[in-house]
Parts: C-alpha cells; sequence; structure tokens
C-alpha cells in the first residue's frame, strides 16, 4: 500500500468514526474545545444602551393600548439585547423590563420562582403588595420581590408610572427551574400605608428582632433612598475629612444587603447604588458575570471596551460579562443604579474580578 493510499484510508476511517459519533449523538472534545473552554469569557450578549427618553414615550403608548390582566399579566416591556437575537433577555443570566401602570389600574397577583426587584426613577403612588404587605414605590427605592412571593401593584393616583423591573428569569430558564401560579383575582389589600410592615419590623439599623423570617431572602421588601442618599453622603463626606470610606477617589458605592446575614438582599442578584463626584473617572474594571446599570441622576460618559456612550437620567446600559467597563462624571454629580448577577457565580466559585491599570 503506498503511502498516499495509507492516508486515504485512514482519512476514510476518521470519517466513518465522526459519522459514527453523530448517529450516536456523540460530539468529540478535540473539535470543540475552543468553543467549549475558550481562553476567556465569551459572551453572546454584547455591550447596549437604552435611552429612558425612547423606553417612556413606548411604555405610555403600551398603556393606551394593551390591557393589564389575566394572561398577559402585567403590563411590562423587556430589554433584549441584540447579541442575543430573539430572546427577551438583556443578559445571558439577567432579565430588565419598564413597566408601567396607568391610573387607577391593577396587576393580579401572581407568584414565580424568579428573583425580582422594582427600582423607581421617577413618579409614586403605586403601591407594590407582596404577600399582602402594601408597599409604597418612590423616587429612588429599591423594592423587592423575592422568589414564589404572591405579588401585586396598584395604582392610586390619576397618573401613570413607570419604573424598571430586574430578575433572573434567563438563569432559571437554563436552569429548567421555572413555576409559576396565579393568584387571587381581587387584591388582597388596597392598604397604602406610609411604611410597610417589613419595614416597621426590620428597617432599624443594627437592630433586628429576636423571632426567626420565614424568608431566607431579605425579610425588608423597602429600601428607601433617604437612606441610600444618607449614606453615600457620608461616604464622601468622610472622604473629604482624610478617612478612607470609598472604595476609589471621588466614588462611593452601597449595596443592598439581608439584615439578617450581611449577604446580598437578593439570593440571585445583587444590586448597588454608586455616587461619582462631578470630574470622577472610574477604574477600568472587568467581572465575570454580567451587570445592568441605570442613571438615577446626572449625566455622564460609559466606555465598554472600545465604546463609549453618553448617558443621562433614566438611561439604562448592559455589561457582558469580563467587558471592561468605566464610567466618567461630567458637569456634576452622577447617581447610578447597578444591578448583577455576582451572587451566583460567587456562589459556584467562577467569580472573578479585575481592574485594569490606568
Amino acid at each position: 500500500m503506498t503511502q498516499t493510499q495509507e492516508i486515504g484510508h485512514e482519512q476514510a476511517a476518521l470519517a466513518r468514526l465522526y459519522a459514527d459519533f453523530a448517529a450516536a449523538d456523540m460530539t468529540p472534545l478535540w473539535t470543540q474545545r475552543e468553543d467549549l473552554m475558550p481562553m476567556t469569557p465569551q459572551p453572546k450578549a454584547v455591550p447596549a444602551v437604552w435611552r429612558w427618553s425612547t423606553l417612556y414615550p413606548l411604555a405610555e403608548r403600551s398603556g393606551e393600548l394593551v390591557p393589564v390582566g389575566r394572561g398577559g399579566e402585567r403590563r411590562a416591556i423587556a430589554l433584549a439585547n441584540p447579541g442575543i437575537p430573539g430572546q427577551p433577555y438583556t443578559t445571558a443570566t439577567l432579565w430588565t423590563a419598564i413597566q408601567y401602570l396607568g391610573p387607577r389600574e391593577t396587576a393580579p397577583a401572581h407568584r414565580h420562582m424568579q428573583t425580582a426587584f422594582r427600582f423607581v426613577v421617577e413618579g409614586e403612588g403605586v403601591w407594590t403588595n407582596v404577600e399582602g404587605d402594601a408597599v409604597s414605590m418612590t423616587r429612588g427605592d429599591l423594592l423587592l420581590t423575592p422568589g414564589w412571593h404572591f405579588h401585586e401593584h396598584h395604582n392610586t393616583t390619576e397618573h401613570p408610572m413607570a419604573w424598571i423591573d430586574g430578575l433572573d428569569i434567563p438563569l432559571v430558564d437554563q436552569l429548567d427551574a421555572g413555576f409559576f401560579e396565579f393568584g387571587p383575582d381581587e387584591l388582597a389589600t388596597t392598604a397604602t400605608p406610609e411604611r410597610s410592615q417589613s419595614e416597621r419590623l426590620w428597617a432599624h439599623p443594627g437592630l433586628r428582632p429576636v423571632i426567626e423570617p420565614e424568608r431566607t431572602a431579605s425579610p425588608l421588601m423597602a429600601y428607601r433612598w433617604a437612606h441610600t442618599n444618607a449614606a453615600l453622603s457620608e461616604q464622601l463626606a468622610l472622604e473629604d475629612e482624610g478617612i478612607r470610606a470609598t472604595p476609589e477617589r471621588g466614588h462611593a458605592a452601597v449595596r443592598f444587603t439581608n439584615p439578617l446575614d450581611g449577604r446580598d438582599a437578593l439570593r440571585t442578584i445583587r444590586t448597588e447604588m454608586h455616587r461619582l463626584r462631578a470630574g470622577t473617572t472610574t477604574a477600568s474594571v472587568r467581572t465575570v458575570g454580567s451587570a445592568v446599570w441605570q442613571v438615577f441622576d446626572g449625566s455622564g460618559t460609559v466606555r465598554i471596551g472600545e465604546q463609549a456612550w453618553d448617558v443621562g437620567t433614566g438611561d439604562l446600559f448592559a455589561v457582558p460579562s469580563w467587558a471592561p467597563v468605566s464610567i466618567a462624571a461630567e458637569g456634576g454629580q452622577l447617581d447610578l443604579f447597578r444591578f448583577s448577577d455576582e451572587p451566583v457565580y460567587r456562589a459556584l466559585g467562577l467569580d472573578r474580578r479585575y481592574v485594569e491599570s490606568a
């Protein structure tokens, strides 16, 4: 047998081997290694920005045309990442939507395994009822809805209100762990208290009741802007006094935590608030896991990889896994809300963070 014949014989045998692999529903690692084990994360999601000036008018139009009720359940419009076509996902693990509730409207009760929160950039007058506890929603507030908690919304005013919802829908979908259940058609409560039951019990700094709550996520359903604002202001004031209180010069940040154990307020989603002094530019940071940011107040520039965008109040932007991100405050103080999937990566031992040198 000539060398050419030997080569042809080996190639034919190899072709039969690959055909037999396919017939047996098998795939050899040596043909897939770069896809299965890349040198660095290769997210499908891409850096993206959504403008509040676009989001709100579209939500407003949906309020005129689309009713809230059983079936669709919520008038919520997802921010779909252009790198994940065909899916309403903001990143591979995070779902973000603008939700709109018209005057005197109610959104019926339901519950789901997916973890959720609401963050308010503008407006007031809506109460979200979590397991029958009425929680008011006002500007700057973070409102929690842990997984498998019945929740409903009601607007008590003659004005519409919109806010941002964040959930771990893509993560739960990938894990095949989704459950959903309709609640009663009638609202559990139409109360409009100034402070919710959870705040009356759990919102006392450094103090917690001796009773053990049923929830393993944070038993506190509302984190109020007054407290968040004060914490950020004090960090910068202490920095001015020469005391180390901020993660980097001119950049204050707080994390919303569970008063039971100091861990993240939600088990699968990290929530934070950041404040940059005018003229401050953050270090460029890479993090395994993705994040979504919303400008709460002010304007600035965000750079994600090689792309840069000017952003202002209400605008949102997605940061894919391991993409370097830095933010600059321009003209005045810049406040931003951030949420990410970091608790999941930490629990799995997959978390990694890298701060790039200036």
